[in-house]
């Protein structure tokens, strides 16, 4: 493959990746969930709703920043977690959950780089098909990550998951410096 060709093939992608984000029925806007020092984009205005809930051994406060846009539903939830020890099985129950939420079969792994995310072993993205509650087929992209003690899961989910529109969304996230 040529030079050339690969800069034609990154300004496929880029024009891919903006015709995707200005599809009328998706507008795009940057999110910082409160409580934390991440930005995303998201497809739709989200509202947000906390709970209590137990996390990892211990109850936790869970932010919830969700919306819905042209047949899919968009979030982010994060719970400081407090104990560094708590963070690994915090994500796995995140992981977790959302399979089981959609009685998921097979996980398919997908890339996941978080700027300013805290490495930990449990951190990942991965595709998921499974059935909602009505018996419908559905489409999950989940990712879960955390920056220090703070623990967040990112999630996608739709009858058809445009895998552009997956692409901005989960390659938006970051944290600032």
């Amino acid at each position: 493959m040529t030079a050339r060709s690969v800069a034609g093939a990154g300004w496929a992608s880029a024009a891919a990746l903006l015709l995707a984000a200005c599809a009328p029925a998706l507008d795009w806007r940057d999110v910082r969930p409160e409580g934390s020092n991440m930005t995303l984009l998201m497809p739709c205005k989200p509202t947000a709703q906390q709970r209590q809930l137990p996390l990892a051994g211990a109850a936790v406060r869970l932010s919830l920043h969700a919306c819905s846009a042209d047949g899919q539903t968009w979030g982010v939830a994060h719970a400081d977690v407090e104990d560094p020890a708590r963070v690994v099985a915090a994500l796995a129950e995140l992981r977790t959950s959302a399979a089981a939420n959609v009685a998921a079969g097979a996980v398919e792994p997908l890339p996941l780089q978080v700027p300013g995310a805290t490495p930990q072993p449990g951190s990942e993205r991965v595709r998921l098909d499974g059935r909602l509650p009505n018996g419908r087929p559905v489409q999950v992209q989940v990712a879960v990550f955390a920056q220090g003690t703070r623990v967040f899961q990112v999630t996608a989910l739709g009858d058809r998951l445009p895998a552009e529109a997956a692409e901005t969304f989960f390659g938006s996230i970051r944290f600032a410096p």
